[in-house]
């Protein structure tokens, strides 16, 4: 395979060397991305191949570059028993170079909840959005199995993507370990529940937390209640210590708490359970939209008026937020902008291997809407 294996008639190596005045040679060097190439050559290259309409043989360029110009965005968790998956990311349920794996691979709960969920939806968005300018191709792979994650790995090992944004479900995902250990660049999505020598980005969530309750307070609740996300993960955590600390901070020692699992019908199974200890509870923080969405649901359904009897308070910003009924106060998590970030910090990190791990902490904002 040649740089000018492609359809006849396209424009070839050549056709960009005559329109620039230089040789094939030069005009290769700079689309593999050698660095020693004079500047006003690279400008007159890249200006012939805006002209000419020259599309690079990315199999070809590959051998070159030894770079795949794919990354791996991989969710994972930390199950045993779901088989990987591995699909390109926006292309339509395709098996993303692996054979006989689909989207209908028998994953079952895990990536039905990972598409059930909207905040997963977003992140997909940030990435694409920011990868594909760039002319860089993200798959999408899940690890749900210890048999999955040593794929990834190898899949990475191979060179069949340049590095990898993943997102973890579970605090007890070995994942990022064993991608740093064997020394492969990546980036995390939120940070890791135990220390790890990677790269990652996240929300001030605590903040977050704190503005949920300095809000209810100042609408004038007063008997104050909250669902918590799951708190074996940071930001279930980090959630439920800032709401109680500003609760604390004015004169609430004791915050009634409800843990849910970020999906809606924990957060209905938390607020009946609530309702039945804390009848005359006022105002409730729940730690994500979902949750706050079965909340409500379940407060209509037990003759409460949101906000006039009970006011609620979601975290996120997600599509449910606007689509809820009324809808939700929440506190907003730019999910897309934190993926994107991520991703840059990924392609910032594969330009520079040695470039120390970092973190990029987003500040949270109010949002506020009909549900408090």
């Amino acid at each position: 395979m040649t740089e000018d294996s492609r359809a006849v008639g396209a424009p070839t190596l050549e056709d960009v060397a005559k329109a620039a005045g230089v040789s094939r040679a030069t005009v290769s060097r700079v689309i593999n991305g050698v660095r020693n190439v004079d500047p006003v050559i690279q400008a007159a290259v890249r200006d012939a191949v805006a002209v000419t309409g020259y599309t690079p043989n990315r199999a070809a360029r590959s051998l070159v570059t030894r770079k795949a110009d794919s990354i791996a965005l991989v969710v994972s968790g930390a199950g045993n028993e779901v088989p990987p998956v591995a699909a390109t990311a926006g292309g339509g349920g395709g098996n993303g170079g692996r054979d006989g794996a689909g989207f209908d691979g028998g994953v079952g709960t895990f990536m039905t909840d990972v598409f059930a969920d909207p905040f997963f939806g977003r992140v997909v968005t940030g990435v694409v959005n920011f990868l594909r300018p760039r002319g860089i191709h993200p798959v999408l792979m899940f690890a749900e199995t210890s048999r999955a994650r040593d794929e990834v790995v190898s899949y990475l090992r191979q060179g069949s993507a340049d590095g990898a944004l993943v997102v973890s479900t579970h605090a007890e995902d070995p994942l990022p370990a064993l991608i740093t250990d064997a020394g492969l660049p990546a980036v995390l999505y939120a940070r890791p529940a135990r220390p790890v020598r990677i790269s990652y980005v996240d929300l001030a969530h605590q903040d977050g937390a704190r503005l949920a309750a300095g809000h209810l307070l100042a609408r004038g609740c007063r008997r104050i209640v909250t669902i918590a996300g799951p708190l074996d993960v940071p930001a279930g955590q980090d959630r439920l210590a800032g709401f109680r600390d500003t609760m604390a901070r004015q004169g609430h020692p004791y915050v009634p708490v409800a843990e849910g699992q970020f999906t809606e019908e924990s957060g209905a199974s938390a607020m009946e359970r609530l309702l039945t200890e804390h009848p005359d509870l006022d105002g409730v923080f729940a730690a994500n939209d979902l949750m706050a969405v079965g909340a409500c649901r379940v407060l209509r359904e037990r003759g409460r008026r949101v906000p006039e009897d009970v006011a609620v308070i979601g975290f996120d910003d997600s599509r449910a937020a606007a689509a809820c009924r009324p809808p939700l106060t929440t506190v907003r998590q730019p999910v897309e902008d934190m993926a994107a970030e991520m991703a840059r910090l990924l392609l910032d990190r594969l330009a520079r291997p040695d470039r120390p791990v970092t973190s990029v902490i987003f500040e949270p904002t109010l949002i506020l809407r009909a549900s408090a």
